[in-house]
């Protein structure tokens, strides 16, 4: 599991450029004043075979109480708990400030790993100017420049010293199927997540135990129906019921992205009587791009008229257009109503995320495609489609080769994943397609 990384300082230190810098991304919106970043902002960051993520946040004045600077700090804190390390971003050039000391103070209450990283010190990595931040008591300070991208490699392979991580090849056996499907339940907060999971574990025959995951205490909870064995993953704050947990274990943003991440399938949980929210799409969004199968439900199902429904579904269309391959359920979690199919739902997108897809019918598939419809001409030559085999699964992934394939069009690739969906019967995974050039072998002479 990748750790988190909290970047923390008062305003205009250069937190969201340092962040633009670990996620390389222009993500972070970058100005030359204060108090620009308000909400935590999310994003991996990479160095060499290391993966981590990355949260921006605001400027953080630890005791206000009173407006927009209270919700900031508030976001700051959250960004704290949810994190395994915390980078303390300060300003070379302005001094240590009071506010510094501040924030230095709650650190230390928070009881995590912190890294000073001193900024904007291009040049100045023996400077004594850096000597009055060892006042902070952070150890000693990481001189950088963000903007420059200077002592940012050393900064973070100290940050990622002590968590362990796979190569690649071994994270990759770690995706084979082994019959068990690990479901995580995606949503913003308040559509019925919890409400759903007690269902499932009221209703079903089950063994369920707590498995004490990291350090944000991520809990998976196996169980088994009709002879299919599932892992749920949990993203709700997951406890027996009567049991007390704090609001910032309720909802994070970190294990919602996490368990998406270690999942086979994910349950996006829409509410009906919400409509689909802008959190709604960067759920989709991200699941899209971590290439993990999907099923939506849409909760509440009963709690909105027939006009309401059409809107909704428009909605759908709109803003989650580009999870049309997912099956949708509507469904009541608080009366058990449209439940039972999911479970269906949840194995066929699995089976479709896993299917294996043969050399020999995929590059007819591909031939059948290019006799029904061409690609359009690029320049001078025609894309020319020779084969294709299966380059990877979870999602699926088809290598297609030939010649000038670099015209392939979005638009032609969406028609052959069309194809090969049809063929395959393949529901709720995302699927891509690559293409792959042949050298011309007189390229280079003259």
């Amino acid at each position: 599991m990748k750790p988190v990384i909290a970047l923390v300082g008062r305003p205009n230190v250069g937190k969201s450029t340092l962040f633009n810098r670990l996620t390389k991304t222009r993500d972070a919106i970058v100005a030359d004043f204060a108090g620009l970043t308000r909400d935590r902002h999310y994003g991996d960051g990479r160095i060499g075979n290391q993966e981590f993520t990355v949260i921006d946040t605001g400027g953080f004045e630890p005791d206000s109480t009173t407006g927009i600077v209270k919700e900031m700090a508030k976001q700051t804190r959250q960004a704290v708990a949810e994190a395994d390390a915390v980078v303390f971003v300060v300003d070379v050039r302005l001094g240590l400030s009071a506010q510094d000391s501040d924030i230095a103070r709650y650190l230390r209450q928070a009881s995590k790993r912190i890294f000073l990283c001193v900024n904007k010190a291009e040049g100045m990595s023996e400077s004594p100017l850096l000597g009055e931040f060892f006042e902070l008591g952070m150890g000693e300070p990481h001189p950088i420049s963000a903007s420059h991208g200077q002592g940012i490699r050393s900064l973070m392979e100290a940050v990622l010293e002590p968590f362990e991580f796979e190569d690649e090849e071994e994270g990759a056996e770690e995706q084979a199927p082994d019959g068990v499907i690990r479901l995580a339940v995606a949503g913003r907060p308040n559509v019925g997540k919890s409400t759903l999971i007690n269902t499932w574990l009221g209703e079903e025959r089950l063994v369920a135990f707590d498995m004490p995951g990291t350090t944000r205490d991520a809990i998976s909870v196996p169980f088994e129906r009709n002879g299919q064995k599932f892992e749920l993953i949990d993203t709700a704050g997951l406890r027996r019921k009567g049991k007390v947990f704090e609001a910032v274990e309720k909802f994070s943003v970190v294990k919602t992205l996490q368990a998406i991440a270690d999942a086979n399938v994910v349950l996006l949980l829409l509410d009906a009587t919400q409509g689909v929210s802008d959190q709604d799409a960067h759920i989709a969004g991200y699941i899209l791009e971590s290439g993990r199968a999907v099923v939506l439900a849409i909760n509440k199902w009963d709690a909105i008229d027939s006009y309401q429904r059409e809107i909704l579904q428009r909605s759908i269309v709109q803003r989650l257009g580009f999870l049309k391959f997912a099956p949708i359920h509507n469904i009541s979690a608080l009366k058990r109503q449209g439940i039972a199919p999911l479970w269906g739902a949840f194995a066929d997108a699995y089976a479709s995320a896993f299917r294996k897809m043969t050399t020999p019918v995929l590059t007819r598939l591909i031939q059948e495609a290019v006799e029904h419809q061409t690609p359009k001409r690029s320049g001078h030559f025609r894309p020319k489609l020779r084969y294709a085999h299966q380059g990877g699964m979870n999602p699926p992934l088809v290598i297609v080769h030939g010649n000038s394939l670099e015209g392939v069009t979005e638009v032609y690739k969406r028609y052959l994943e069309g194809r090969i969906r049809a063929h395959y019967k393949l529901v709720g995974t995302p699927m891509r397609i690559e293409m792959r050039s042949s050298k011309n072998p007189f390229s280079d002479k003259d």
